[in-house]
């Protein structure tokens, strides 16, 4: 097999001194055993999207190891100095479960401290929302968490955080990546100052649950809480070493824990995937709220930062509930207690992402406050925080199974959100409802809103030219009719533009430019097209709506909507 010359002269400066013999050996073994694989290794370096830097194991540029992770570390560094030169600089680290999170934290840890930079350094695997609060509560400038989220086991990442708690936003993001670019490998400092390295755990631990408690808490009286029967599990992630204490401590004494997933695990033994996203994922959890006729399953991925949720339906089944489900229903509830708190005045707002359901525009209306509406990731809805200290920010979403209950986490938190879930669910069975019948109460005001995603993946070089090819195509051949609807509008966020075809009209988009193309329909449907940040995988995404006249038509009603995205996707040849 051929191999361009970029890509050899980066394999042959791996194979100098400045990198150590495993790896050098490693990479001769590829050389002759696995070209391809080699090839893939070096063909890029790896970026910055929407959660961070994501990537498969291993040695090479496009790979997560300890020099990609120290070049990183040393750029960072080098850019704290410059940020604040008069100032003793502090970072906290966090990891998950995944194999060498650990390691790779201590490799981080290391070159902070050989630069000088003091570090807090989690002694175990904590979930990420905990570094988040960690960040602000321990005055660090800047917080790292290795994790990969829910990808697969062969993967691992790293979630860069600043001052304000929040992951780093441009222009912030592209200045520290020039600074990267612009290093060499044997720029790094590797050798670890030791009293710099201090280890935190129970301290951060006591703060983050009061925190949570304090801040998702809703005056649930007790006999609603013991009412309540909760299934959880943690998928082998993090989130074991929290959520039960937080609940426990809340109140809710009612709770079964999936034993076979508790123990943290970087392999995920039990499931496909270790994401809350994918309904196989909570197969054991709702087989064991069968057995115990629980009233509600909570799940969270490895670093506990999303979460997925199961109720009983109407017929006293249970149904699993999208990412944009959840998102309404807890902002809803959050909602409804400031308002009988007399909290809003006009000065609040919620959070959103253009990829989640418009539904949450319509709650922001009906409730008299702002939706501030950002690009996808929880960063953009920090960010919104930080940007306007004269607001408040109640609560905010996106679909990808992510809340953020206030300000104290600056991040999509399942941890504060696992409580206010339950908070809701007690308080609606206590009242007679439920936790899904308020859901249908939500339909019946606002109209019936549905949400579908595809994801394509599309591995390596030839994918990532596949994907591109599917975004210019998109842009350069727009669609005029899907399902027989017209294209009535098309935003693009990478040009900044947009253009209403029934009023003949361009307009421009102030959100910061992305990847992103919207369809809009006629008939209020809405689609996205958006490639991840952190995956090989192009995603659409699905939304439409249609009122709905009484709770006793939900299930046809949605079986229309059902049909509708399904007919979508096909006249778009998706399936």
């Amino acid at each position: 097999m051929h191999i361009e010359q970029d890509i050899l002269n980066k394999v042959n400066e791996w194979l100098t001194p400045t990198f150590d013999q495993q790896t050098q050996a490693e990479i001769e073994k590829m050389m002759t055993s696995a070209p391809k694989a080699l090839e893939d290794s070096f063909y890029k370096n790896l970026e910055f999207g929407t959660g961070g830097m994501r990537g498969i194991m291993g040695v090479g540029t496009n790979r997560i190891n300890k020099y990609t992770l120290g070049k990183n570390t040393q750029g960072l560094s080098d850019y704290l100095k410059k940020s604040f030169p008069n100032e003793e600089l502090k970072v906290a680290i966090a990891f998950d479960c995944r194999h060498n999170s650990d390691t790779l934290a201590k490799v981080v840890a290391d070159v902070f401290s050989a630069n000088g930079i003091k570090v807090y350094l989690f002694s175990e695997l904590r979930p990420t929302p905990e570094l988040s609060f960690a960040v602000r509560y321990l005055k660090c400038h800047a917080g790292i968490v290795l994790t990969a989220s829910h990808n697969p086991p062969e993967y691992n990442g790293y979630k860069v955080y600043w001052q304000d708690g929040g992951q780093l936003v441009p222009p912030q993001d592209g200045e520290i990546i020039q600074l990267i670019d612009s290093l060499q490998y044997s720029d790094i400092k590797f050798e670890a100052n030791e009293s710099l390295i201090e280890y935190v755990d129970t301290k951060i631990d006591e703060a983050f649950t009061t925190s949570t408690i304090e801040n998702a808490s809703f005056n649930t009286p007790k006999a609603a809480k013991d009412n309540l029967k909760i299934v959880f599990t943690s998928l082998h992630g993090t989130s074991i070493k929290l959520i039960p204490d937080v609940l426990t401590k809340a109140g809710y004494d009612n709770i079964e824990i999936v034993a076979e997933q508790a123990v943290p695990n970087g392999d995920f033994p039990t499931v496909k995937s270790p994401n809350p996203e994918e309904p196989e994922a909570l197969t054991i959890a709702l087989a064991l709220a069968e057995k115990t006729n629980a009233d509600i399953v909570v799940g969270t991925d490895p670093d506990s930062d999303r979460l997925g949720v199961a109720v009983r339906d109407l017929d006293g089944k249970m149904k699993l509930l999208n990412g944009n489900q959840t998102m309404v229903i807890m902002t809803a509830f959050l909602l409804e207690q400031w308002k009988r708190s007399g909290k809003i005045n006009g000065k609040q707002f919620i959070g959103s992402t253009i990829v989640s359901t418009p539904m949450m525009l319509e709650l922001a209306s009906a409730y008299e406050v702002e939706c501030k509406v950002g690009l996808t990731g929880f960063k953009w809805i920090a960010k919104f925080i930080k940007d306007f200290p004269n607001q408040e920010f109640i609560g905010g979403g996106e679909e990808s199974f992510g809340f953020m209950v206030g300000d104290k986490v600056r991040d999509k938190d399942a941890v504060g959100a696992t409580l206010l879930v339950c908070e809701i669910a007690a308080q609606a069975k206590a009242s007679g409802s439920s936790l899904y019948q308020e859901l249908l109460n939500l339909y019946t005001d606002l109209g019936f809103y549905k949400e579908y995603l595809i994801s394509i993946t599309k591995k390596g070089i030839e994918g990532a030219n596949e994907i591109k090819q599917m975004m210019v195509d998109l842009r350069e051949n727009p669609m005029k009719e899907i399902n027989d609807q017209r294209v009535i509008c098309i935003e693009d966020y990478q040009s900044s533009k947009g253009y209403d075809f029934m009023n003949e009209e361009e307009f421009d988009i102030s959100i910061p430019k992305s990847n992103v193309l919207i369809y809009y329909l006629e008939d209020g449907s809405k689609i996205c097209a958006r490639p991840s940040g952190t995956e090989p995988k192009i995603k659409f995404y699905f939304s439409v709506n249609t009122p709905l006249d009484s709770i006793e038509k939900a299930i046809t009603t949605e079986e229309k909507l059902d049909l509708k995205i399904k007919n979508i996707i096909a006249s778009m040849q998706l399936n």
